[in-house]
């Protein structure tokens, strides 16, 4: 499994998001000058993640996209599975026919460490990622996030 700029691009977006939003909207085209993230590659993450509804859209003057739930309740899982990246380090997508029929001889192995990495994006909320940002260094933030 490896994660693409998608999945990578959606979270890192989400938390500009929540940093940047002081309850008001916020343009993707300031996601975008921050985080040097193409904008119409945001319009595409934003779609999905609109429609998995953990952003609302806010139209016309002074519009952009505010997040739609407590920042408590949006795992970093969540984000990247609503702009359909895997997770999944299984060669057979977990359909346990790797080996024509039936299971490869490390397909328990993939498995388990796709549910060790599913669970630790779980158990990341965009509250942690923020309150890491806002409160600590970039080292501590990450020896926080290994105890999650």
């Amino acid at each position: 499994m490896r994660l693409t700029t998608k999945g990578r691009f959606a979270v890192t977006a989400m938390v500009d998001l929540a940093i940047n939003s002081d309850g008001a909207p916020v343009t993707l085209a300031g996601v975008s000058e921050r985080q040097l993230i193409s904008l119409s590659y945001l319009e595409q993450l934003f779609g999905k993640l609109r429609r998995h509804g953990l952003v609302e859209s806010v139209r016309g003057p002074g519009g952009g996209y505010c997040i739609a739930k407590s920042l408590d309740q949006i795992s970093v899982a969540q984000i990247i599975l609503a702009v359909d990246e895997p997770l999944d380090a299984t060669k057979c997508g977990g359909k346990a026919n790797c080996k024509g029929d039936g299971p490869c001889i490390t397909h328990n192995l993939w498995t388990a460490l796709t549910d060790r990495i599913y669970s630790y994006l779980e158990s990341v909320t965009l509250d942690q990622l923020i309150y890491g940002q806002k409160h600590f260094g970039r080292e501590e933030a990450r020896i926080m996030l290994s105890h999650a």
